[in-house]
Order: C-alpha cells, then structure tokens, then sequence
C-alpha cells in the first residue's frame, strides 16, 4: 500500500469539519498555500528532490469555504451506524432498530426515537416504553448534524481527528 494512500481530514478556516480528501490532495492544498497542516502522521515523512514534507493526518484551508447543510436520512443503516452497532440497552452489538416510544403507541419514525437494539433487549422490551419494561437507555438518541457525520463516521480511521468532530451522542440521565 502506498504511504499516499491514506485519508486526510480537511478542516475548514474555522476549525469546522468541511471534508476527507486523500493524502495527495492534502499536499497539492498544502504546497498552494491554500491549507495549512494542522497534524501530521507521526514518522512519516515523504520528500522529492527539493521538498521534504510530513505526512497530512489534518489539514485546516486558509479561507473559509461556504456549504450548504444537508440532514442525514433517517434509515437502518444510519441508525445503526449513529450508535456505533452497540445496543442501548445493554451495551452488547446491536442489529436491529428499536422505537423507544412504539410505533403503535404513537411513536414517531425519528432520530430522536429509534435506537440501535440486540434482538435480545429488542424482544424483551416488545411493545413497551423502556420504563415499562424495566430498561434503561445507555445514552439518549440525537439527531446528527449534517451528511459529513455519516462519512466520518463510516471511516473513523483516524483516532486523532475525534477533538475536532462532534457527533457522540450524549449520556442519558
């Protein structure tokens, strides 16, 4: 695997996520004076016959980029991957989707009423609240903040980028 074939995190003037990029676009943005490199890749440095540069792991761009906001659809999958395939019930992997309040009850198909659930917690909370059943959300649903969420989200590869991006959800309680 190439040492270029990595994801770069571009932050925009304001320190706000605005995209991934590949490392190649990264440096083309860096050697611009368009980005400055905000953290590097520890230990790896590539040079050419004039240039020597560290690796991108965060770029931030010098002017600050306009772009519109776009919700993230509520489906499955997105669920799923808001609460990370952990149950919230429980803690334990997660596969289905669960209404807090039942759908048959009223509940809503929202963000802040659907739940990644095992089939375990799924079944025994059956056609209950969760006071009803006895159960305890691990954390309270939310709805994320824009479409950058999801393909963050879906390639967390980078530990170091978590400072600069908000989309845990918060505790219940």
């Amino acid at each position: 695997m190439s040492r270029l074939s990595g994801t770069v995190l571009v932050l925009n003037a304001s320190y706000e996520y605005l995209n991934v990029t590949t490392i190649r676009r990264a440096m083309k943005l860096l050697y611009k004076r368009k980005a400055e490199l905000v953290e590097a890749v520890r230990g790896s440095r590539v040079s050419s016959m004039s240039l020597r540069f560290d690796l991108p792991s965060i770029i931030r761009m010098v002017y600050y980029i306009q772009r519109p906001f776009k919700e993230v659809p509520l489906t499955r999958k997105n669920v799923l991957v808001r609460d990370r395939h952990v149950c919230q019930y429980c803690g334990g992997p997660g596969n289905t989707v669960d209404h807090v309040r039942p759908r048959s009850r009223g509940g809503q198909d929202s963000w802040l009423n659907c739940v990644c659930a095992c089939a375990d917690c799924n079944r025994r909370k059956n056609n209950r609240t969760p006071a009803e059943a006895g159960m305890t959300l691990l954390r309270r649903p939310r709805k994320p903040s824009g479409i950058p969420w999801l393909r963050i989200r879906q390639d967390e590869s980078r530990r170091g980028w978590a400072r600069y991006l908000f989309w845990s959800s918060e505790p219940a309680g």
